[in-house]
């Protein structure tokens, strides 16, 4: 859609606000005992909700229940982990709703939450409820009918930035989450940790990523600082007001939040960032909207972050090779233990069938970084 079109008087097609679609097979909620127990905390609901399931992701189970007539009666999310989840602590449902439950009131951009369920007789599993943000999630690319233009695509790209650096302000004694942390040590301990698991995934037809663990392990710096960290700061991961794009409203997916340090953050959202001149490989991987016109730069964000926690961090002593670096590496870790299930014929996604390709693209390129800083 055109602004000469608008001008003409076309109305311009309603942008797809989210995917969720209809439940997968095997993955059904009892509808009835979910109503019966999430109507015990809003008693004023009526009738039964239509029930339906995200694609994304690929850890937890998101369902919308929509009361009403596209949910003008009641909007919520509900999270589960998977059947046959053996290790809670990776899907950690009660974890997951009091991070976000503890943030709401000092983040706002952070979905309201409803209920925590720890009771398995209910669905067979711990679950959450929380109020759905209804908005923009930007995907690889903008839904049809958003056209923005670079200035508006600027704005976009620096509230994705700022917010992030509001995040990383939140005082973790005031939102009652210092207990997240483990102290000093974090850089250390997600360099030990991901070199670890890269080593438990690896199949044959990986690299070792050895140059690039042993450099990682000899230039692991001090900690920066200590904040609330996402974890997974993606714009997919953003809501956008739908009459206004450029305005975050809400933030998803908390996760793997946690306290550590800020540039570990930044670092690893900047490992998913593709830029319109990188090489045909990165562009072709490309999950967010970050090639279009009036985007920053990798560079540029990180000028930009530095420059607005000028008085939390010391631009100066930031070597940010190592953080770029890290990134990369963990985003490796990440796409080898999703391809080591399909190696070993856990999962036949026939999307994951290539991810050994990316994996030795991403060794390739923390090499070649290396090679550029004279490392």
């Amino acid at each position: 859609m055109t602004a000469a079109s608008v001008a003409a008087g076309e109305a311009p097609p309603r942008p797809v606000t989210d995917r969720a679609g209809p439940v997968r097979p095997g993955e059904d909620l009892d509808v009835a005992v979910v109503d019966r127990w999430l109507k015990e905390r809003r008693p004023d609901l009526r009738g039964l909700p239509a029930v339906t399931q995200y694609s994304g992701g690929a850890s937890n189970w998101t369902y919308r229940l929509a009361y009403g007539e596209d949910g003008m009666e009641g909007d919520f999310i509900l999270r589960r982990p998977p059947v046959g989840t053996k290790a809670k602590s990776a899907h950690d449902m009660a974890r997951e709703f009091r991070v976000q439950q503890a943030l709401k009131p000092v983040f706002p951009w952070v979905p309201t939450m409803v209920g925590l369920c720890q009771d398995e007789r209910v669905i067979g599993a711990d679950f959450y409820v929380m109020e759905r943000i209804a908005g923009i999630i930007p995907r690889a690319n903008l839904p049809r009918g958003l056209d923005m233009g670079p200035d508006a695509v600027r704005r976009l790209c620096l509230a994705m930035v700022d917010k992030l650096v509001a995040l990383h302000r939140v005082d973790p004694d005031a939102a009652g989450l210092s207990a997240l942390g483990k102290g000093d040590g974090y850089c250390r301990r997600q360099v030990e940790g991901w070199s670890g698991r890269y080593q438990k995934a690896r199949t044959w037809n990986v690299p070792s990523f050895a140059k690039v663990r042993a450099w990682l392990a000899a230039n692991t710096p001090a900690d920066s600082a200590a904040c609330v960290i996402h974890n997974d700061w993606r714009f997919d991961n953003l809501v956008l007001d739908a009459a206004d794009p450029t305005h975050v409203i809400g933030v998803l997916d908390w996760e793997m939040a946690t306290i550590g340090d800020p540039l570990m953050d930044l670092g690893g959202a900047l490992a998913y960032w593709v830029q319109a001149d990188d090489d045909f490989f990165m562009r072709s991987i490309r999950r967010q909207p970050t090639h279009l016109p009036g985007m920053l730069t990798r560079d540029q964000v990180v000028a930009h972050y530095l420059a607005a926690m000028g008085d939390r961090l010391d631009a100066k002593a930031v070597d940010w090779t190592f953080y770029e670096v890290f990134g990369l590496f963990r985003l490796a870790v990440i796409a080898q233990q999703i391809y080591y299930r399909y190696h070993h014929r856990q999962t036949r996604n026939p999307a994951f069938k290539r991810f050994w390709l990316l994996v030795t693209y991403l060794d390739w390129r923390c090499r070649r970084i290396l090679r550029r800083a004279g490392r």
